[in-house]
């Protein structure tokens, strides 16, 4: 099986695997079949509704820093399903990828074939996951949840070395829940008995539910709710300079190049984590874990991949995301023209998204995400007309970038949000331009 090979099978578990039904049944099943890699691997397992993917791309980089063979398992990824299995900032190679997959294969058709319920396509590519760290002998496994936490396939993990959860919203709701609190259970879902856990600072009603289940399951928690001392000594678009002090640890100088007023709060709970690792023997200095957290990269979100005019791509899609970024705008662009290129889920809480963001646009573009999900133009310009703004459509991403590029000055900004197939598509575009 070649790469593309492995693309094309891939898309027919897509196609062939329509059930929504939640569970751990069936990827114990299929691990079990390759001989429960993931009980040979010490995972550090990362939840939360915003903030996991940049705290896991801090930990990965501080870990190999440290010296430590460090995996990072994540999704959806960008461009490439590559980006999802890495090891020490490096994506696993098409090759391999296509040798992975079709030694899982041989395995999921084995249960197809016994009548079993066929794996879904994100539990084929956590039995990948942990099949390939082994293989590789890596030291940490850093896991982050697909969706939730307490039915997510990366939840058959028995003993972590640490669950880290962070911001909680309103999102996935036909899955989780309607209400905040029934979505903080499920995220809180992989916190084990005797475990340590490591939250990000939560509204009152989400922290009170999480200390109550970790009671209940006798883990540790180690919060940020109160006592923090932040000061920030400088912030622009090439990175954040920034102190804090809380009752574990205190840290004078913290040099952060990931964009956003949000990765501040998530540098300062991975900061936490490094001391909950720290107490359990982890070799982490002071000095690698501020190389790390320096050295860190997380594509998609408030990336800026082109000037005159800045161009900035986040992944902002859910309410919480997209006022985070909000707050960021206001602060790095408060002297520019925005131009606003839209697109989003027909399943998210699309106006909600809509009012938040909508004022600080001078002009939108609305175009719809490559996705069977996706809300059209006509429903997204529905919902904008109160906002009396200039308005452009285009379906098709490409072209709707393409019109926001025409239509904006050098000296001011686009700013891409509301999907990540939408952000996706544009970063594979951008990157391609700039290879030709």
């Amino acid at each position: 099986m070649d790469y593309q090979q492995a693309l094309i099978y891939l898309n027919q578990i897509c196609l062939f695997r329509s059930t929504t039904t939640l569970g751990l049944a069936r990827i114990q099943e299929l691990l079990k079949r390759i001989g429960n890699p993931h009980k040979k691997l010490k995972c550090i397992h990362v939840a939360g509704t915003n903030g996991k993917g940049s705290a896991c791309a801090m930990l990965q980089s501080i870990l190999t820093q440290s010296g430590y063979k460090t995996g990072l398992y994540t999704s959806p990824h960008i461009i490439k399903y590559n980006e999802r299995f890495q090891i020490d900032g490096v994506c696993i190679s098409d090759q391999r990828f296509a040798q992975e997959v079709d030694f899982i294969k041989k395995y999921y058709n084995q249960m197809i074939d016994e009548g079993l319920e066929a794996p879904t396509l994100f539990e084929f590519l956590t039995a990948i996951c942990f099949h390939y760290f082994v293989q590789e002998n890596v030291d940490i496994v850093i896991l982050e949840v697909g969706l939730g936490g307490l039915a997510d396939a990366t939840n058959i993990i028995e003993n972590p070395l640490l669950c880290l959860i962070m911001s909680i919203g309103i999102d996935h709701i036909e899955f989780l829940g309607n209400t905040i609190e029934e979505i903080a259970i499920q995220k809180a879902g992989i916190i084990k008995k005797n475990s340590s856990v490591v939250l990000y600072p939560q509204k009152n009603l989400v922290y009170n539910k999480i200390a109550d289940i970790c009671r209940q399951k006798q883990a540790t928690l180690y919060d940020l709710q109160n006592n923090v001392k932040t000061k920030i000594l400088l912030q622009n678009l090439e990175s954040t300079l920034f102190s804090v002090s809380t009752k574990y640890f205190m840290y004078e100088m913290v040099k952060l190049a990931l964009l956003g007023d949000y990765q501040i709060k998530n540098c300062i709970t991975v900061l936490l984590a490094c001391h909950v690792l720290q107490q359990y023997g982890l070799q982490l200095t002071k000095q690698s874990i501020l190389k790390g957290i320096q050295k860190t990269q997380w594509q998609g979100r408030m990336e800026i991949v082109k000037h005159n005019p800045i161009t900035m791509l986040d992944g902002a899609h859910n309410i919480d995301g997209i006022q985070m970024l909000c707050r960021s705008i206001k602060k790095y662009f408060k002297h520019k023209k925005i131009t606003l290129l839209l697109g989003i889920l027909s399943d998210k809480e699309y106006q909600k998204m809509v009012e938040a963001i909508l004022p600080i646009a001078d002009t939108v573009v609305l175009t719809e995400p490559m996705s069977n999900r996706k809300l059209s133009i006509e429903e997204l310009e529905k919902t904008i007309l109160c906002f009396h703004k200039k308005v452009y459509k285009h379906t098709d991403v490409i072209g709707a970038y393409q019109t926001a590029l025409s239509v904006t000055s050098q000296k001011d900004a686009i700013i891409c949000c509301g999907s990540l197939y939408m952000i996706g598509e544009l970063k594979n575009y951008i990157s391609r331009l700039e290879v030709l």
